[in-house]
């Protein structure tokens, strides 16, 4: 069947129609905020606690906004005789944000769940030199981090929590299986002291009327 000729025509100008007597909605930014969805990528925040220098982050950053520099400190021994260790020290870590590309890779990447994504987005700057963030004003970022999704009710037991659940379970066992072993123990030297007991006083003999022995019974008072 041949269409109709300006069919296609007629439906657009209906759609166009439709939407010239709906009422525009406009936003009043910012008087009012957006609501942003929970996984927005917005900010980086950093937390400092969890960095171990291992730059990671920043080797695998596509565009080499990353800028990490650290010294080596030498660890006292833990225990006498031990061996003292080295650690890096975290001197520098900032973000040229000019360059950022907010691809998440440097977040996907971090071992130690150093890095995390904010949805704050109002950090434009009138020089450009001040969208590099250095690691104190990263972690004032940290306080915008939105906190993490609930689980999925149906979703895998995280690994994690999976061994730590099964740790304690194996500890809990470990000493109900000791408990156990220990109370037929005790039993026994209950019943042990308890026939000793008895033999001593067979030993003994019935004890002489008059005696303050409970187990006899003086003569006349019956």
């Amino acid at each position: 069947m041949m269409p109709i000729p300006g069919s296609g025509l007629a439906k657009g100008l209906a759609v166009t129609l439709r939407t010239m007597t709906k009422r525009a909605h406009t936003a009043q930014y910012p008087e009012v905020q957006p609501e942003l969805p929970p996984r927005t990528r917005g900010v980086i925040g950093l937390f400092e606690e969890n960095c171990t220098v291992c730059m990671l982050c920043a080797r695998e950053c596509p565009d080499w906004c990353i800028y990490i520099d650290s010294h080596k400190e030498t660890v006292p021994a833990a225990a006498p005789g031990g061996r003292e260790r080295s650690r890096n020290v975290l001197d520098r870590f900032a973000i040229d944000f000019s360059l950022c590309m907010y691809c998440g890779i440097c977040i996907e990447v971090c071992p130690f769940d150093a890095l995390f994504w904010s949805p704050e987005f109002e950090y434009a700057e009138t020089d450009i030199l001040e969208l590099t963030h250095e690691r104190d004003k990263l972690r004032e970022w940290m306080w915008t981090v939105p906190a993490p999704p609930a689980l999925d009710p149906a979703a895998e037991e995280p690994k994690e929590i999976a061994a730590a659940r099964k740790a304690v379970e194996k500890a809990e066992a470990a000493a109900a299986a000791a408990a156990a072993a220990e109370a037929p123990a005790a039993a026994g030297a209950t019943a042990a002291g308890a026939t000793e007991a008895e033999a001593g006083a067979a030993e003994a003999g019935p004890a002489a009327p008059g005696t303050d022995d409970p187990t006899t019974t003086p003569e006349g008072d019956a």
